[in-house]
């Protein structure tokens, strides 16, 4: 049977749904609970403090407990960003002050959890 345009044309149409829907289907972008048990970086606030970007200390941030690694993030250039500072939880302030919230934590490097 000959392939007509009008059949090429569906065959496409069809195959570009297929490829949008697959797209759409996707989890949505959610941060990391928490962190893997054996993560091996727990540490207290007092410990979060050393890792604040300077003195060629890598940036960590904790929110909801969780510490990410924000050292090759480029928004957080020196340990510093908007304002804040790296060594921190910044819970509240991603919380109630960030422009992007809580959804770019899963970009993230997780590094271990805030143990008290």
């Amino acid at each position: 049977m000959p392939h007509t345009p009008k059949r090429i044309s569906i065959f496409i149409l069809i195959t570009l749904f297929i490829f949008i829907f697959a797209g759409c289907t996707g989890k949505k972008d959610e941060p990391a609970q928490s962190a893997p048990a054996d993560a091996g970086s727990d540490m207290t606030l007092e410990e979060l403090a050393e890792y604040n970007g300077k003195d060629d200390n890598p940036a960590y941030i904790a929110v909801d407990g969780v510490i990410y690694d924000v050292s090759r993030n480029s928004n957080w250039k020196a340990g510093e960003h908007n304002g804040y500072s790296a060594g921190n939880d910044v819970s509240e302030l991603i919380e109630k002050i960030s422009p992007h919230g809580k959804r770019v934590l899963n970009k993230l490097p997780v590094v271990g959890n805030v143990i008290e």
